[in-house]
């Protein structure tokens, strides 16, 4: 047994004191793989060491759950025995590295996740954030066009993956701000039905009931991809390409119709994934669920390379491989299934009753190890905390005026190309959303829907986040994440029932920093709670800077809704002119000064005026949560052609995007109560949706936000051809549809194809 020396430790990511602690546990020196077995379970990425007495605050039971975090993914009651498993994950770190097979395999990870619960996956989304794509003021191009290649790798690998695994990829977002240059995020987001009588659990039991390894290969790639994802990004954080595993999306294909008729034999006991951490993950987690020990023999593992450790054979996080307990005397019947698809499968070791995990190689134990070591004694630290005070402006700068602009066109024109406002096609036109043919509403849309096969329900989901938001206040920031994507959901007819959550941070170790997530924590609890959306799990992923310099705080929040009727679904396209146009809001009126001061965190603020400052807009929760029951009962009423929600751009995008997809115009007035224009229509206020209907339906619907404490008013009518908006009778915006409609469709295409100057193409041909 090698000398572990104090170099040694530091490699593996531990502190002294962390060491000590491992000699505790062990009662003498660690081998090199226990030592790396103990470094990927104890790594942030793994163990939520910095933020386990946070997430304990979070909402995560309600009458509809039936699995909360703690296992693969979460699980809710959907009705007639059905169960919808649902989870987002991050891959950022491996993304930026490599940034096509680290999509890749942030999809395969989340797809397993899924039908290790048993369930068969449905349907993906993704939530992207990258740096800037086009000049601003801040990139230089060189970073530009880095960012271009990242933007380009990440896409391509979440369509390569999505699509050669056949299932349809309904919706997301796509976000460009500066603080995501050296640190891009990639959260993939899955969502399968099973039959609650039919749920499987990552959970080892039996003593003598044998472990069986199935799946892929293992190999070399991706060891210590979980410590890799525990730290901040130095300027040789690229030479890490070997911590990026490598994914097989046919290979997964195969491994899912495998699991899933191997776990209908009655056969196995218990399954789960090789995530992060890969064979020592799935081994201890197993055996600490289920309060016994798994022995496992590394000769007995499929390898695709020669001469391969243990260390490295317990390390690697090669793809599409999974850890299920048979019943003893069964096994053949686990075999056969396996055999039948063309996939490895080997007896790897059984259950003992030790509570340990025990690890032999050559037939030799090279690591023996306690679970609770692993799991639940794993580092906890009550990081220190200071509060966190933005250092962006609390108010506008001196030089910033409204109301002085009679003609605010050419503005709009601009905000509407702006990357985060503008049509995102090119994204996702490279996904297959129609695939297994359920998909009712895919991308572009408000939610994503799909129905239920053999019922009349239909699930909607929909992801959302403003890292801005959260930067200027954490905690405010994070409850509109929720209510905007519960609100999304809503637009849709449905119920939002529950959430998911991926939580992207910088250093947890810098105290303003875990300032930020603590307060996240407490808007997400306050949110959720008054919506009545548990949190089901979901990911924390730390560390996500680059030398020294953090992203926004991101939390990406997934919301999961039931609609009773598909057949009542709502799109937020308009369908024909001529047709009511309702605001319907449960905003109160706010003052000049109010606006001025939060206008400064929208998309008009930061593209059109080149600042932001104060804070987000005012989020009256309460509120919230009427104008979702209103629009579910306006959707059941038969009473919207369409309904569209207030967010980016404000009520000017809110009225004019709808029109873009057949080419509908508008013809809008409304108050102004006294702002300046831009205010009334930039300002990007929460709970208010605009719905289009029959005149014969405006009625209702007053009578309906009546019913939940809201306001309605009729603000205009859908018009052919041209937009114009009006404020107290004067025009303030007036321009064909189709020419809105390019400068919206076309931005993000052209920021793309803009051409590539000659002394960065040996640079990007290097990259890729």
């Amino acid at each position: 047994m090698s000398a572990i020396t104090p170099e040694v430790v530091k490699e593996h990511g531990f502190t002294p004191e962390e060491y000590q602690r491992i000699l505790k546990w062990q009662g003498r020196e660690p081998s090199m793989t226990e030592l790396g077995i103990y470094s990927v379970m104890w790594s942030e990425h793994c163990s939520y060491k910095s933020s386990r007495v946070h997430l304990k605050r979070l909402p995560t039971r309600s009458k509809l759950v039936l699995q909360g975090p703690g296992e693969n993914a979460g699980i809710i009651d959907i009705g007639d025995g059905w169960g919808c498993a649902f989870k987002i994950e991050s891959h950022n770190h491996p993304s930026f590295i490599e940034p096509f097979q680290g999509a890749t395999t942030g999809v395969g990870g989340i797809l397993r996740d899924i039908f290790t619960m048993g369930a068969r996956p449905f349907a993906v989304m993704d939530s992207l954030r990258f740096g800037p794509i086009k000049p601003d003021g801040q990139t230089d191009s060189a970073t530009i066009h880095r960012n271009h290649s990242i933007l380009e790798g990440v896409v391509g690998g979440v369509a390569s993956y999505g699509n050669c695994f056949g299932v349809p990829n309904v919706g997301g977002e796509v976000k460009f701000e500066p603080c995501y240059n050296g640190n891009p995020l990639v959260n993939a987001f899955a969502l399968g039905l099973v039959r609650q009588n039919e749920i499987f659990y990552a959970k080892a039991s039996g003593v003598g009931n044998p472990v069986i390894y199935v799946g892929s290969k293992t190999g070399r790639d991706g060891i210590h991809g979980a410590t890799m994802a525990s730290e901040e990004f130095s300027e040789g954080s690229e030479a890490k390409r070997p911590n990026v595993q490598v994914g097989d999306p046919f290979m997964e294909k195969l491994l899912l119709e495998a699991c899933l008729e191997a776990m209908q034999t009655g056969a196995v006991l218990g399954i789960q994934d090789m995530g992060a951490a890969g064979l020592t993950c799935s081994t201890c987690e197993m055996g600490a669920r289920g309060c016994v020990g798994v022995e496992i023999e590394l000769d007995h593992v499929p390898q695709r390379e020669t001469g391969m450790t243990a260390y490295e054979i317990m390390l690697s996080e090669s793809q599409e491989r999974m850890l299920l307990v048979a019943e003893k005397g069964r096994e053949h019947e686990v075999f056969a299934v396996f055999k039948k698809w063309g996939l490895d499968a080997s007896h790897v070791g059984h259950v003992i009753g030790d509570a340990k995990m025990r690890v032999l190689h050559h037939g030799v134990v090279v690591a023996e190890i306690p679970n609770e070591a692993l799991t639940d004694d794993a580092p906890l630290y009550h990081r220190p905390m200071e509060p966190w005070v933005s250092p962006l402006p609390k108010v506008k700068p001196a030089s910033i005026a409204f109301g002085k602009k009679s003609d605010l066109t050419a503005e709009f024109q601009k905000l509407l190309a702006s990357p985060n406002i503008c049509n995102k096609s090119w994204v996702y036109e490279q996904y297959d959303s129609m695939v297994q043919t359920n998909t009712v509403e895919g991308p572009g849309l408000e939610a994503g829907v799909i129905r239920v096969k053999g019922t009349n329900r239909a699930l909607a989901m929909a992801l959302d986040g403003n890292g801005r938001w959260c930067y200027l206040d954490p905690k405010l920031g994070a409850m509109h994440a929720v209510a905007e994507a519960a609100r999304n959901v809503a637009c849709s007819g449905a119920k939002p029932l529950a959430a998911t959550n991926c939580l992207n941070f910088g250093n947890p170790e810098k105290p303003p920093i875990m300032q930020q997530f603590a307060e996240t924590i407490d808007g997400l609890t306050e949110a959720c709670t008054a919506l009545n959306t548990p949190i089901t799990g979901g990911n924390v992923s730390f560390y996500n800077e680059t030398l020294g310099e953090g992203i926004y705080p991101t939390p990406v929040i997934g919301i999961v809704g039931v609609l009773e009727d598909v057949h009542k679904a709502v799109q937020p396209n308009y369908r024909a002119t001529n047709q009511a146009l309702v605001l319907i809001s449960g905003s109160p009126k706010q003052s000049q000064q109010d606006l001025e001061i939060t206008i400064g965190s929208s998309e008009y603020a930061k593209e059109l005026l080149g600042h932001v400052w104060g804070k987000p807009p005012a989020l009256d929760i309460a509120d919230e949560a009427n104008l979702h029951k209103a629009l579910a009962e306006i959707a059941d009423h038969r009473l919207a052609a369409s309904i569209k929600d207030i967010s980016e751009g404000g009520i000017a995008t809110t009225i004019a995007e709808p029109g873009f997809a057949r080419g509908i115009g508008a013809t809008i007035d409304l108050s102004s109560n006294g702002l300046a224009a831009e205010l009334v229509l930039f300002s990007e206020n929460a709970s208010q949706a605009v719905i289009s209907c029959d005149e014969s339906n405006v009625e209702a619907i007053k009578q309906v936000a009546v019913k939940y404490g809201l306001q309605a008013q009729l603000i205009g009518h859908t018009a052919a051809d041209k937009l114009e908006i009006r404020i107290d009778g004067r025009t303030v915006i007036a321009a064909p549809v189709t020419q809105l409609r390019d400068a919206w469709q076309n931005a993000l295409k052209q920021a793309l194809h803009a051409e590539t100057p000659e002394h960065l193409v040996p640079e990007l041909l290097q990259r890729s």
